[in-house]
């Protein structure tokens, strides 16, 4: 009994340390119960300053995408991978024709024979022909023969017996009635002619590939625009992705700054806000808008 005892025994010191270390406990769970130590912070939401942080967010996001962009080098067109025609914009279909082409041991050896198997547009022809590097003996024999084309106007066709002066009516013939035009050039011209639905602009000739500056100037001293075409117009608030990139003068590039510009505003009250898009290409305004508007 005295060995139990005397774990039960305490001095007035002990005592003392027990009481206050049972009074610190309940003081703290009574303090930790009743008083709130966490601070609840209202944040004003001011909408300027939120579209102010957003638009900042916004353009570090487009730094940062112009920074990524894809860049051009000389290339030979007969190695396109299907990455490599997917960056430079061409169209699936497009891609397999020149793959197909390959697979039979083909090669394409000018812009032109280019064109002509993977049926890409005039207006992509124009931004990656410039690009193609062929080697140096197909080089030299397109320049051979470019040198042997001799360009002349048929025989037997007279400027009276022109069916219209109008360049948006003009036939086949009518063109070749012109110096310098052959039927390769001709068959261009009526063929962009129809992709821009008429010509709106005398300029826009100049735009037909492979036609040199004056040809052209001989073609608009004897046909002119006499009334403008009636284009039928895309609404861009509402257009798909392949329906905008259909329009000329769009490339994927452009039409993708015009869904960002479209998704950021939710939607355009006038087709002229597209100028406020970064980048966007103000000399090809006045041709954009005439297959597009805003409602």
């Amino acid at each position: 009994m005295k060995k139990i005892k005397s774990h039960f025994w305490y001095t007035k010191n002990q005592r003392n340390g027990i009481l206050f270390l049972i009074t610190s406990i309940v003081g703290f769970q009574l303090l930790f119960h009743f008083i709130n130590f966490e601070k609840s912070v209202l944040i004003a939401l001011d909408q300027t300053k939120i579209k102010t942080y957003q638009t900042r967010l916004d353009s570090l996001r487009k730094i940062s995408s112009v920074d990524k962009k894809f860049k051009l080098y000389p290339f030979n067109p007969n190695y396109i991978t299907d990455y490599k025609g997917y960056q430079l914009g061409m169209k699936t279909k497009e891609i397999d024709r020149l793959l197909a082409h390959r697979k039979k041991r083909l090669f394409v050896n000018s812009a032109k024979e280019f064109q002509k198997i993977t049926k890409v547009s005039d207006s992509l022809l124009v931004i990656i022909a410039p690009y193609f590097k062929f080697p140096d003996w197909v080089q030299k024999k397109n320049q051979q023969n470019k040198k042997k084309i001799i360009f002349k106007s048929q025989p037997g066709i007279s400027r009276v017996a022109l069916s219209s002066t109008n360049i948006n009516e003009a036939t086949l013939n009518d063109l070749l009635s012109v110096d310098g035009v052959n039927e390769y050039i001709a068959d261009r011209i009526i063929k962009y002619r129809s992709k821009l639905q008429g010509f709106s602009f005398p300029e826009q000739l100049f735009e037909v590939w492979d036609l040199n500056k004056e040809t052209g100037i001989k073609i608009l001293e004897t046909f002119s625009i006499v009334n403008k075409p009636i284009i039928e117009k895309t609404n861009v608030n509402t257009a798909s992705f392949k329906e905008i990139l259909s329009i000329p003068y769009i490339d994927y590039e452009l039409c993708l700054k015009i869904f960002d510009y479209r998704d950021e505003v939710a939607e355009l009250q006038s087709i002229s806000e597209i100028k406020n898009i970064e980048g966007f290409p103000l000399e090809n305004y006045t041709r954009i808008v005439l297959y597009l508007h805003a409602e």
